[in-house]
């Protein structure tokens, strides 16, 4: 959500910043917020008049009433009276207004960065830097599931009966190595000074709303009916929740997190759910990371979380690049994103396995994060997020980059001590 007071003096910067996303219905929005704000102010002017007005006939009623002139103070006592009743009026149409304002301001864009490539949507998202040789073995590489099947690692079958599509068994060796990346994620995170975190996995609406457009919410959160209660997407949102109205001293930040999750998904869109697959499911687990940083220091932390990323995949020999997302690609929340892409023998392309956001000060200013400054007085934070990595998504680029031409899957050294020195998957 953007400052008013910079929408009030920029509203060009804004519209423009509105084309630029492809979103020119949200146009108007920008003239009505102003709008609405000049009669928002006019109300606090005439309300602040009004108190004064209130405070001075108090004093005279006083006057009035040590000298005996009952009868005029009553008059005042009228005038008074009068003036509590606009007062309430005018607090009521305050809130009225004030509501409409925030309502309009959730839904206008956060202003995205100056180096975002301009694009209608992620056909147009720019790549920028490719990590290890893609590989495409002189073997047919089957489908993931296959894969897993073969291997006795996954029923979806029993999941259809139990749960409907979206959903999955894993089991045996599968569902081992599926913790073991997770367990890795973890120690790999913590290496590099993060703190590690298990959140709560349901979180309260105001929280939702703090920290994920109305879009995403309607498209990926699951309620609970009777509750103001939602599952999680990601740990990301109840990590950012933690610090839901916190001020925090600059001595405290930045605040590094690893946190691992359940993740629940609606997946509402065009791009639906997998009947046969894991690529797109209603249930995975994730390793992510949260960065909580001073304005100035997010670009540099933005920059670090996706190279760990990178760095996380290349640790396991799989082939990875990085794609800048265009603004049409951009949620609306984010000043700048980049896409982490898996290779995929058997696609012979590379698919996206996590994503790196910097939201500015969007997810600060609705929850209330402050940082205190003894020089500068209270200001608002910056937040970051980042996928350590998804194991589901990651399982697909793991067997096909380390898959046998017998049909074992070749176990990395990293992951061995979590397999129990296990090398190899077998039938």
């Amino acid at each position: 959500m953007l400052d008013i007071k910079f929408l009030r003096a920029n509203p060009e910067i804004v519209k423009e910043n509105i084309r630029k996303k492809f979103q020119d219905e949200k146009l108007i929005l920008v003239d009505e917020v102003i709008k609405l704000d000049e009669q928002f102010r006019a109300t606090k002017t005439r309300s602040d008049f009004l108190r004064s007005q209130r405070n001075s006939i108090s004093k005279e009623i006083g006057a009035l009433m040590s000298k005996g002139q009952r009868e005029e103070a009553e008059k005042k006592k009228k005038q008074v009276e009068d003036i509590a009743q606009e007062l309430a009026d005018l607090k009521t149409s305050e809130d009225n207004i004030e509501s409409q304002i925030r309502e309009r301001m959730l839904v206008i864009p956060n202003i995205i960065d100056p180096s975002v490539p301009i694009g209608k949507d992620d056909s147009e998202n720019v790549e920028r830097e490719r990590f290890g040789e893609p590989i495409v073995p002189d073997f047919e590489v089957p489908y993931h599931v296959d894969i897993m099947e073969r291997l006795n690692g996954i029923d979806l079958d029993s999941a259809r009966k139990t749960s409907g599509n979206g959903f999955y068994y894993l089991c045996g060796d599968i569902a081992r190595l599926h913790s073991s990346i997770l367990s890795y994620a973890r120690d790999f995170m913590i290496d590099r000074g993060f703190t590690y975190y298990i959140p709560p996995f349901m979180i309260r609406g105001n929280v939702v709303n703090g920290v994920m457009s109305f879009s995403e919410m309607e498209n990926m959160m699951y309620k609970i009916e009777g509750e103001d209660l939602y599952l999680i997407g990601t740990s990301e949102h109840s990590m950012i929740g933690k610090f839901i109205d916190t001020i925090l001293d600059e001595e405290q930040l930045p605040q590094a997190l690893t946190s691992y999750s359940p993740c629940f998904r609606k997946e509402v869109g065009a791009h639906g759910i997998e009947e046969r697959g894991v690529y797109r499911i209603h249930q995975f687990e994730k390793e992510e990371m949260i960065v909580v940083c001073k304005p100035e220091e997010s670009p540099q932390w933005f920059e670090k979380l996706y190279h760990i990323t990178v760095d996380f995949f290349r640790s396991l020999d799989i082939p990875v690049r990085t794609l800048e997302c265009c603004s049409g690609d951009l949620a609306d929340l984010k000043v700048k994103s980049i896409d982490v892409e898996a290779w995929s023998p058997r696609q012979k392309k590379y698919f996206e396995v996590g994503s790196c956001s910097n939201l500015g000060d969007a997810q600060a200013r609705r929850l209330g994060i402050r940082i205190r400054s003894k020089e500068k007085g209270n200001y608002l934070a910056h937040t970051l997020n980042n996928t350590v990595v998804a194991p589901p998504r990651m399982l697909i680029a793991f067997l096909e980059n380390n898959l046998n031409a017998d049909g074992s899957v070749t176990i990395p050294k990293p992951l061995q001590m979590y397999m129990g020195g296990k090398e190899v998957i077998k039938k």
